[in-house]
């Protein structure tokens, strides 16, 4: 699998690079800044892109408003931003642009490297991935209806859908059966007056109203 990287740490960088291909992707580029990385994408077309979200020469958002011109213009390349701090705004902004190949995670993450390459396979699947600092600081702010008729076990369920968990996966963490988990999750699906339709878009729909993005 073909991956683009733009940081503008030299030596996150490097060690980015190193951790992508010792578990097996080709990295095509890496760059420093935004524009290298929108001339990158566009001349290599990877499946992935890891990007910084505040990058070179403003130190703002430009990872970010490049990540978005990605998502438009090459709907299937896949996008994990990082970012030093929770700005859950910027998971905001990109799943309101697609919902699908998506990830937002914290720097500190890239630390575990188990943890940073499920989240990335993830995302190069046409998954989700969203920092669980990010989910947590949602959970504190977001305490009105529909959310709020939520159950705190269905609320554990939805923020780890949120950060892109598969069914399997939420039954892990919580020690439950995969059982107990489809039913919480049909009971969210319900509570959020989701209307009947294919499972992984009624997920994609929970988690933006979990966001407030929908």
């Amino acid at each position: 699998m073909r991956a683009v990287i733009a940081e503008d740490s030299v030596l996150l960088r490097v060690g980015l690079v190193k951790v992508l291909e010792a578990v097996g992707y080709e990295v095509a580029a890496a760059v420093g800044d935004a524009e290298e990385l929108l001339t990158a994408v566009q001349e290599h077309r990877p499946q992935v892109v890891v990007a910084d979200v505040r990058m070179p020469p403003g130190f703002t958002d430009e990872g970010v408003r490049a990540a978005l011109v990605i998502r438009r213009q090459w709907p299937e390349v896949a996008v994990l931003l990082l970012s030093q701090h929770v700005e859950e705004r910027y998971a905001a902004d990109l799943l309101t642009s697609n919902t699908s190949g998506v990830g937002y995670l914290l720097k500190q993450r890239v630390a575990n490297v188990d943890d940073f390459v499920d989240a990335l396979q993830r995302v190069a699947e046409g998954g989700t991935a969203l920092d669980p600092e990010v989910v947590a600081q949602l959970l504190v702010r977001r305490h009105r209806d529909p959310l709020e008729r939520l159950t705190p076990r269905e609320r554990d369920v939805l923020a780890l859908m949120a950060e892109g968990r598969s069914n399997a996966a939420i039954a892990a963490a919580l020690v439950v059966s995969d059982s107990a988990v489809a039913k919480h999750i049909n009971s969210i699906f319900a509570k959020l007056d989701l209307p009947p339709a294919d499972e992984s878009h009624r997920r994609v729909l929970a988690v933006l109203r979990f966001l407030g993005v929908e």
